[in-house]
């Protein structure tokens, strides 16, 4: 009992240390509690800056990872679950499952805003990820052209009356093919048929098509065919396609078989062709008397 007794008996000296310690921690919890010790940093200053950038960069990451991603779907089969993910209310869905239970589809996106009546910002939000089937798609696709009808022969202008600022209307032709469609019926005296268009010199079949959509031979001029039994070389050269060359051979043709009776037999010639032939027929006849 005395040994136990000793270790509680202290003497002035030692009751003395264990009151400054205790007062001592008192004196450090009460500084440590009204003092702030943490390093203020000037708000402006630039370490700051970046260090609260990589702060908010760390912020939106984890923001972006709690949104779940959009994949390509099928908007005919949205789940209650898909709708509330996309956006949709209750209400646009149930209209959605109502119309397909009616063995309908939705083949668009106007399809989709028509039957759900969803607004046109969460609609701009996830039609980007809206994915028809290739038979859809397809079908979209060919759909024949609504645009503007063709016009009728008595529509369009006349194509040899029409000026090169006329022509120019046409917006596939530029100035200098004007200028070539021009000099080149000036030089025939007027075009026969529409197709001679083919014949000037550099204009691609495609805009000849589109001239032919505005402009027709409305006025043909007044020739007197050349008879390909009785007219000379220099005559016959003044055809298109038919050199002084080729004149010399019709002759000799001629000559040879007492006569064309039918134009189609001019093929025999070397250097005419069917498509020469068509443009040759305009101007020549092979009546005999």
């Amino acid at each position: 009992m005395k040994i136990i007794k000793s270790h509680f008996v202290l003497n002035r000296e030692q009751r003395s240390g264990i009151l400054l310690l205790v007062l001592l921690i008192c004196v450090c919890l009460a500084v440590t509690y009204f003092r702030d010790f943490s390093q203020k940093i000037p708000e402006n200053d630039p370490k700051m800056a970046v260090f609260q950038a990589k702060i908010d960069s760390i912020k939106a990451l984890k923001t972006a990872d709690t949104i779940p991603k959009i994949y390509p779907f099928n908007p005919n089969f949205i789940s209650d679950y898909k709708g509330y993910v996309l956006g949709l209310s209750l209400k646009q869905i149930d209209k959605l499952h109502q119309f397909r239970e009616t063995d309908q589809w939705i083949n668009s996106t106007a399809d989709f805003k028509k039957v759900t009546g969803v607004s046109d910002s969460l609609l701009a939000v996830i039609s980007p990820y809206f994915k028809f089937p290739d038979w859809v798609v397809n079908a979209q696709a060919k759909k024949p052209f609504t645009g503007n009808k063709k016009k009728s022969t008595a529509q369009k202008n006349d194509i040899n009356t029409a000026s090169v600022e006329d022509l120019l209307l046409v917006k596939e032709l530029n100035e200098e093919l004007a200028i070539r469609i021009v000099n080149y019926r000036k030089r025939l005296g007027g075009f026969l048929e529409d197709n001679q268009l083919f014949d000037v010199y550099g204009l691609p079949s495609a805009v000849v098509f589109k001239i032919k959509d505005e402009f027709t031979v409305q006025t043909r001029p007044e020739i007197t065919p050349i008879n390909v039994n009785e007219a000379n070389a220099s005559d016959l050269s003044t055809i298109s396609f038919i050199t002084f060359d080729i004149a010399r051979e019709i002759i000799n043709y001629r000559e040879l078989h007492e006569g064309i009776n039918d134009l189609d037999e001019l093929l025999k010639i070397e250097g005419i062709n069917a498509y020469k032939l068509e443009r040759i027929k305009l101007y020549l006849s092979s009546s005999q008397k």
